[in-house]
Order: C-alpha cells, then sequence, then structure tokens
C-alpha cells in the first residue's frame, strides 16, 4: 500500500503562530503551551510553542517548522516572534535575525521591506487581533539559523540578503508538490524582468548554468535564473510576461526532452525518447553505422558521446527543441547552448 504523505505548514504559517503566542503571554502574563491559528481557508490549526517567555518589555514566542513530508530546507527550524507595543496605532513589521530583507526590485515588497510576505502579513495580523482588537504594535520575526538556511536557497540571487523569507499562501505545504518551486521560478523572472534584463538565460542545472555564465559575462545576476525540469512551465510563463529574448542552456539529455515534446524534464520515458533518436536519424538518413550505434545506446548521453556534437542528429534535435518552444513563445528570439559532459560549450545556437 502506498504511504500517505503528510502534509505541513508553511513559514507563514509558524510566524504567525509564533505572534499569537506572544500576543497571549502579552495579555494573559501566561504562557500558553499551545495556540489556534486562524488559517486563510477559515479552519483553524494548533501549534505547540517551542518556547514563551518575557524578554524585558518583549513577549517572545516559538515555533518549529514542521514541513511534513515535503523535502523543505526550512523544516525542523525555529520561527520566533517579538513583539511589542507601540505608541501609536500601526502595525510595525521588522525582519530579526535570519529573515532577509528585500533588495531588488519585481518581488511582491518593496526594497528595504522585510522579506515577509503579503499573506503571511494578513495572517499574523489577523491572529494578532483576535487577541488585541486594537492597538499598535511591532512585530519583530527571527530565525535563529536563518541566515545558515538561506545559505541553501536561491534567495539571494533573487535580492533577499540575510536569511530566510516569510513565505505561503494558504499556510499549508503539500507534500511532494512542484509549487515552491515554480513559485521561486515566477519570482526570479519578475526580478529578472524588473531589473531590466534583456536576455534571460534559463538553464536546466548547474553545470549548465556555469557555462552560461562565462559565454554571457556581460549579463547581470538577475538574468540567469535556474529552471532545474520545470521547462514546460518556465516557458509559458515568460510567455505570459512577454519575454523578447531567450537562451536555454542545457546537456544533450535535457535538450532531448524538450526536442520530444515533454513539459518536464525529470528523468522518464528515456526509452521512448530514444526511439525517438533513432527514428530522427532515420529520418534525415544518418549513416547506417551510427544509426546501429544508436539502437545500442542505453543513454542520451551515449548517443551524444558516439555521434558528437558536430553531427547532422545534433541538429535534428535542436531543430525539434527549437520547435516545441515556438509553439509556446512563437516570436521570442532564442538561443540555445549546449554543453557537453565536460563543462564546455558543445555547441551555440541563435535564430537570429
Amino acid at each position: 500500500m502506498k504511504k500517505q504523505l503528510r502534509s505541513g505548514y508553511t513559514t507563514g504559517a509558524c510566524a504567525a503562530a509564533a505572534t499569537l503566542g506572544a500576543a497571549l503571554l502579552l495579555r494573559d502574563g501566561q504562557p500558553p503551551q499551545e495556540v489556534w491559528l486562524p488559517m486563510p481557508a477559515g479552519d483553524r490549526v494548533c501549534f505547540s510553542l517551542e518556547r514563551c517567555f518575557i524578554e524585558e518589555e518583549n513577549a517572545v514566542a516559538s515555533v518549529i517548522k514542521d514541513a511534513g513530508d515535503d523535502p523543505d530546507v526550512t523544516h525542523g527550524v525555529e520561527i520566533c516572534a517579538r513583539l511589542s507595543c507601540r505608541a501609536d496605532a500601526e502595525l510595525e513589521f521588522v525582519a530579526g535575525i535570519g529573515v532577509g530583507t528585500i533588495t531588488k526590485p519585481g518581488l511582491a515588497l518593496a526594497i528595504g521591506e522585510p522579506a515577509i510576505n503579503p499573506v503571511p502579513r494578513q495572517m499574523i495580523e489577523t491572529a494578532l487581533r483576535t487577541v488585541f482588537a486594537e492597538g499598535g504594535f511591532r512585530v519583530e520575526i527571527f530565525i535563529p539559523e536563518g541566515r545558515e538556511r538561506a545559505a541553501k536557497t536561491m534567495n539571494e540571487r533573487l535580492g533577499i540578503v540575510g536569511g530566510l523569507s516569510i513565505l505561503g499562501t494558504t499556510g499549508i505545504v503539500r507534500p511532494i508538490s512542484h509549487k515552491a518551486w515554480t513559485d521561486t521560478l515566477e519570482v526570479a523572472l519578475d526580478v529578472a524582468l524588473a531589473s531590466g534584463a534583456d536576455n534571460l538565460v534559463l538553464s536546466t542545472g548547474r553545470s549548465s548554468e556555469s557555462v552560461a555564465r562565462a559565454v554571457f559575462a556581460g549579463l547581470a545576476e538577475e538574468a540567469f535564473v535556474m529552471m532545474g525540469d520545470h521547462i514546460g512551465y518556465c516557458l509559458e510563463a515568460c510567455a505570459r510576461k512577454k519575454v523578447s529574448r531567450l537562451t536555454l542552456a542545457g546537456q544533450f539529455a535535457k535538450l532531448v526532452k524538450i526536442a520530444c515534446g515533454h513539459p518536464q524534464t525529470h528523468v522518464r520515458n528515456s526509452s521512448l525518447d530514444l526511439q525517438q533518436l533513432v527514428s530522427w536519424a532515420d529520418e534525415i538518413n544518418l549513416d547506417p553505422a551510427d544509426i546501429s550505434r544508436l539502437e545500442l545506446a542505453h543513454t542520451a548521453r551515449d548517443i551524444f558521446v558516439a555521434v558528437g556534437a558536430d553531427s547532422r542528429l545534433i541538429d535534428k534535435v535542436v531543430a525539434e527543441a527549437v520547435r516545441q518552444c515556438r509553439k509556446i513563445l512563437p516570436s521570442v528570439h532564442l538561443q540555445l547552448l549546449l554543453v557537453d559532459y565536460q563543462g564546455q560549450v558543445a555547441r551555440h545556437f541563435s535564430d537570429s
């Protein structure tokens, strides 16, 4: 029987739960052990508090983030809220240690703002107002391990410096979902365009991106977007955002999957992809000896090594990859950077 995967909670939900705990302590003078947090969908969820104490005139509470069965760099991190009263009626959000600050345009928040996204801010305010209907407060969210954890994310590239982001639109992390990655892609594209990048470079992996950075050394950091396996989603996002110039950088196996029309380039249907390569080889009248070698190959990489970067089969794969991209982006200026398995440029194609 297949295991039922367990959902978890976003950094935004944890920050709101910690704020609720601090608010209850500030009001009652007694530290609660758990809180019932209102969620955006209208239900309430119980969170256990890791810590809850008075610090001078501040109330501090924390929650250990449980990401469920979703692989998440923030799983197990302690998310803390430090709450204090203000003399006015304003609600002030502050990025404490381990929470990032916005430094680039194109994000959901203005430059200089703490990286606490709009929905988490709403959740924090809703939680706070269940305890204090009125009055001004200073809400500082901090994550002791945030700076170290953020080094494993794309935050700095996106212009979020100093730590993690407080994220989430529903409060719930769905296990083994691609949404976190595609949300990051959306943000990366927005940052690139807001920064004035006129040629976006989408890479399928770190090796291909490293080569692309050397080829396009004059481009700004924001122009390089790691799309991973999400080629279909990324191209559709580029179409929505009216991107006019685009470069795809990847190794041959990924290029084959793009050419075969897979919206995701994760390893799957490999045998069918190899059959398609043999079919294309036959279509372009490749040398029979080369076709025989293709029929014995186990991977796309084997085929690339067998025929070499200058083969007409490579030209055919590129043409098919361009054709697939044109279905989504019919008028974009498109380049393809084929990276070999030694980290060098194998071929550089441009439609200009």
